[in-house]
């Protein structure tokens, strides 16, 4: 035993080296909404997937609610400058950086998770590739439920849109419910809530998932399904993050961001018949039958949208559009 004692020592030393070297790693990780939200969930499932992964060698601290300080149009630049290492942007406020990021919120282009999916898989590349030009790696995207218009009214008529002082996330939204007679506004949800109650706007375009519709239901009393897009966030992390990890974390963080992205098409499948059955249980009353006239003036508002966009895209969003229409059948 004594002439082994050394050489047990010697190995425990090693051992204890090894571990002292072990990289660990703690990312703060920013997002305007709520932990309850679709996003939400989505953050807390990629940071236990990455702790067993990583056999808890990188912890995430979540931020939600804008604790962080950034809304999702500056985060992607807080991101890219290492403010924050790691983030989940709504993607559809991103239009200033790259017309590519509306893409997912085009009105009426992909309104069902399968023909979003589809969509995303086609535009992925050009994603990653207007990312990397703002420093950061996309991890993975996550998908909200389709949009409809919060109210304390059903809004199921171009009349009940007219003058209708009105929220939109992006620009997109925007511009189509300006189209069909709205008055919108963007912003985002949480400067969005306070604006309701104090009575500045009069209706919210929001696929008002979990956290999210339970904070809208605190004011708004009927929600009206007009399918208007499966909208997109991203999760995204800093390059220099992303670099200075071992390549055994980096594999982890791939593991995860892969498990989280298939876990969220999956739940998005069956979370709108779950959220309307929380909203009716709260007292919130659904109009999903609307007029031909009525979808048709929608649709004609949001065509202009997606036209413009085609646009500004060139060719690259023609290819995009053309490959989506080639697999999904979609009306030019």
């Amino acid at each position: 035993m004594t002439r082994r004692a050394p050489v047990l020592v010697l190995v425990l030393l090693l051992l204890s080296a090894a571990s002292a070297e072990a990289q660990t790693v703690r990312w703060a990780m920013a997002n305007e909404y709520s932990a309850t939200s679709i996003q939400g969930e989505a953050d807390a499932r990629f940071a236990r997937e990455l702790t067993e992964r990583s056999g808890t060698r990188i912890q995430v601290t979540h931020q939600y609610d804008a604790s962080s300080g950034f809304r999702s149009r500056d985060m992607v630049e807080a991101i890219g400058r290492g403010d924050v290492p790691l983030g989940n942007v709504y993607m559809g406020t991103l239009g200033a950086l790259d017309p590519v990021f509306l893409l997912p919120s085009l009105p009426f282009l992909a309104t069902t998770p399968e023909d979003a999916q589809i969509l995303a898989q086609i535009a992925r590349p050009a994603y990653e590739r207007a990312l990397e030009k703002h420093n950061q790696k996309l991890l993975f995207l996550s998908p909200w439920p389709a949009a409809g218009l919060w109210a304390n009214q059903p809004i199921a008529s171009v009349n009940a849109l007219r003058g209708l002082r009105l929220r939109a996330a992006d620009a997109s939204g925007v511009d189509t419910f300006k189209a069909a007679g709205a008055v919108p506004v963007q912003s985002s949800l949480a400067d969005a809530i306070p604006q309701l109650k104090a009575g500045q706007l009069d209706a919210v375009l929001s696929s008002g998932a979990a956290g999210s519709g339970a904070r809208l239901m605190e004011t708004l009393k009927h929600f009206t399904q007009i399918d208007y897009a499966v909208t997109m966030s991203a999760v995204t992390l800093n390059v220099e993050a992303w670099k200075a990890l071992d390549e055994d974390l980096q594999q982890a963080v791939l593991a995860a961001a892969t498990i989280t992205e298939a876990r969220q098409w999956d739940v998005l499948k069956t979370l709108v018949a779950a959220n309307y059955t929380a909203m009716r249980a709260a007292g919130v009353t659904i109009t999903s039958e609307l007029t031909p006239e009525y979808r048709n003036a929608l649709r004609a508002a949001g065509q202009r949208v997606v036209d413009e966009w085609a646009r500004k895209m060139g060719a690259d969003g023609a290819e995009i559009l053309a490959a989506y229409r080639a697999r999904v059948g979609a009306p030019r």
